[in-house]
């Protein structure tokens, strides 16, 4: 969720993911991760859903936080804490307009959102974000049990750093697109592929994959079901795709021989090698720091 508590940008990301947890660091002038780490989670720790619990020990899971964080943190204690996407619905809506006082407008998307998702909207947590279209406003809504929210600000917490800001995986990955121009962002995780279409800075598409119902995580099937959302743009705004940009759990270089023998595209990186430091530490691939350096590089 996209909630910010303090003005100053905290120095420091760490993703949770459903097998690990990655923390990450950025140099002081903002310009590029300069430390970065990563550790395991005991397996059946994570279930991240919509609904019901996620967090299976928040003790464990705090103390791997805090030995993740503490090895790169420093004097900070302010942290991005960027969740699983299977943990936050993403939705795209339109308005003609929207009060200006935040919690006026906040009651109207929880409104508009009153029939759509598989939990009481009256329990929900919801940021948003608003872009000014010639046809009116196109909101960004992130939206998810305030119990779901509370569970991993409590694991933070408890490891002794404060979540000022909670941002969905991929919604965190965005931060760090140049969308001059049409661009189809593929994210991949252990359990979910989500598709994002970004043109001008505005979102124009949101679609997330299961891995269990879709097999997403096939790259000849991820072709399929990349097809109908390149079409659905077209359609709908009259530009085509002109790149697509790969990270998460797989790198661009792991699928794009696959990707690219069936589009007219190319297939890049999402993070640029330019953004990670030639000193950094952890082992983590570029790919798997989409997250944590779009939070910090926003």
């Amino acid at each position: 969720m996209a909630t910010a508590k303090k003005t100053a940008r905290p120095m420091l990301a760490c993703e949770i993911c459903s097998d690990r947890v990655i923390a990450a660091r950025i140099n002081e002038g903002g310009e590029y991760i300069e430390i970065h780490t990563s550790r395991a989670l005991p397996p059946g720790m994570l279930a991240p859903s919509l609904t019901g619990k996620n967090i299976h020990d928040i003790g464990v899971l705090s103390a791997v936080l805090a030995d993740a964080l503490g090895a790169l943190s420093g004097r900070f204690r302010d942290v991005i804490a960027v969740l699983p996407d299977p943990a936050v619905r993403v939705v795209l809506l339109d308005f003609d307009s929207l009060p200006p006082a935040r919690e006026e407008a906040v009651g109207v998307i929880r409104f508009r959102l009153r029939k759509s998702l598989p939990f009481d909207v009256e329990k929900a947590v919801i940021s948003y974000h608003v872009h000014q279209a010639p046809e009116g406003l196109k909101v960004v809504a992130a939206v998810a049990l305030a119990s779901v929210v509370e569970e991993y600000e409590s694991a933070f917490v408890q490891a002794g750093y404060a979540p000022g800001i909670l941002i969905p995986s991929t919604l965190a990955s965005l931060g760090i697109v140049d969308a001059g121009r049409p661009t189809l962002v593929i994210k991949t995780s252990e359990s979910m592929t989500t598709l994002a279409i970004v043109d001008g800075q505005a979102l124009r598409l949101f679609r997330s994959l299961d891995h269990a119902v879709s097999g997403a995580s096939d790259p000849n099937r991820l072709v399929e079901d990349i097809h109908p959302s390149m079409v659905f743009f077209q359609d709908n705004f009259g530009s085509e795709v002109e790149r697509v940009l790969v990270g998460g759990s797989v790198s661009a270089g792991e699928i794009a021989p696959v990707l690219q023998s069936n589009l007219t595209v190319p297939v890049e990186e999402l993070v640029p090698a330019r953004y990670i430091s030639s000193g950094i530490s952890g082992g983590n691939s570029a790919a798997s720091l989409a997250a944590v350096a779009g939070a910090l590089l926003a």
